[in-house]
């Protein structure tokens, strides 16, 4: 910050603890969220886990990028998800419950970020046990590949999607759900249920530099104009789906995304939420020379390099808030919130106590254009859970129930 303060204070500086120890994350930070099932160990079981993390612990396997840390997870994997199999025709309840175990265990082998073979393995087997456990659901999730029309600057040819949308014609309202740095396309059953429930439809892409499959070309800037230009088309022309009815919500990396949208592309949505979102000072070298020791479980150096394209982290750290920056970037278009452009409505949610996304990037916003809509949760980390959802549904029950 220009003054040196940061509203992490102390914790700005604090190093958690766990960097670099399997161990140390495990009995830290990982044990409590994987006994309560919640993130990154939603829909799995502790008895699963349990295991796996004795064994990285006992061998030493502290590096999440080594192929001896993602093999200690695929037998594990690959085994309930040939249980799951084996129960389709004999009891369709327990096997939609084991496909999702599998489904857990394949998302933390690929942890924190698809750059080896063998993580993109591990993810191509994930969407595959994913979608054939959600055939057995009542409401399904499908696979859409659309055609990428506005594809261009090495951009992709095609978007695939994840659709989910409640029985019947329709036209419903439809929830843009835009994933992040290490969630995908797999990782969003809860959430997609929970619109079901409303009666709304989720259309799922993941962000670019993430996964083999995002089409945008990483290291423009404007790529992602054009993605969601052919993504919000495609749902303006599916009669299932009310084109008048859209909002757009980025998750962690994907909030940066939700944000530029929402002024990008103004006039297709009713609103964007921009959740535990990063816009400026979340790739300023004064903030990512700390990020290794804030609440993250692994070091985000590599996967940022990998995210964005640049050679190395020196290269990040000189060049990507002047190329990224969604208040001062320095490229024709890319600056949209410091140039004044105006948005649709835009929710920031996220905790005070933020170490991945500054909580300053959500609050910097509001220096911009027009009514920023803001609710920053007291004591809480990144995205700020558990309370952070309790105040976006609400958000998006008034929005897109009219």
């Amino acid at each position: 910050m220009p003054n040196g303060n940061w509203i992490l204070g102390d914790l700005f500086l604090k190093d958690y603890g766990h960097e670099g120890s399997i161990k140390k994350l495990w009995e830290l930070r990982w044990m409590f969220p994987c006994k309560l099932g919640v993130y990154p160990f939603h829909d799995g079981k502790f008895e699963d886990f349990e295991p796996i993390f004795d064994h990285l612990i006992e061998q030493n396997i502290n590096d999440p990028f080594s192929d001896a840390y993602t093999n200690a997870f695929l037998p594990t994997a690959r085994n309930l998800a040939k249980r799951a199999q084996s129960l389709e025709q004999t009891d369709k309840e327990q096997a939609k419950a084991v496909y999702l175990r599998a489904n857990a265990v394949y998302r933390l082998s690929r942890f924190p970020y698809i750059d080896t073979a063998l993580k993109k393995t591990a993810f191509e087997e994930q969407k595959e046990t994913y979608l054939q456990g959600a055939k057995l659901w009542d409401v399904p999730i499908t696979e859409k590949i659309i055609a990428h029309k506005y594809a261009q600057n090495g951009d992709g040819a095609r978007i695939p999607l994840y659709i989910r949308k409640p029985p019947g014609a329709g036209p419903f309202p439809t929830v843009l759900l835009i994933t992040g740095l290490d969630g995908h396309r797999p990782d969003n059953t809860e959430r997609t249920t929970a619109h079901l429930d409303r009666g709304w439809a989720t259309v799922i892409c993941d962000i670019p530099g993430t996964t083999v499959d995002c089409p945008a070309n990483r290291r423009d800037p404007l790529s992602p104009d054009r993605l969601f230009t052919s993504i919000l088309e495609f749902i303006r022309d599916d009669e299932a789906l009310d084109e008048k009815k859209v909002a757009a919500w980025g998750l962690s990396a994907g909030g940066y995304y939700a944000i530029r949208v929402a002024h990008t592309h103004a006039t297709y949505l009713r609103g964007a939420i921009g959740h535990g979102a990063g816009t400026h000072h979340y790739i300023g070298r004064e903030w990512l020379e700390q990020i290794h020791r804030h609440e993250y479980p692994f070091g985000l150096q590599r996967a940022y390099v990998s995210k964005y394209g640049y050679k190395d982290w020196n290269e990040m750290l000189e060049q990507c808030q002047d190329e990224f920056s969604l208040v001062s970037g320095k490229g024709r278009g890319v600056a949209v919130v410091g140039d004044g452009a105006e948005s649709c409505r835009l929710l920031l949610v996220n905790g005070m106590l933020d170490g991945c996304m500054p909580v300053e990037d959500g609050l910097l916003l509001c220096e911009f254009g027009g009514v920023k809509e803001v609710r920053m949760v007291r004591g809480r980390a990144h995205m700020g859970y558990p309370e952070a959802n309790g105040f976006v549904y609400p958000w998006m029950e008034g929005l897109l129930d009219v």
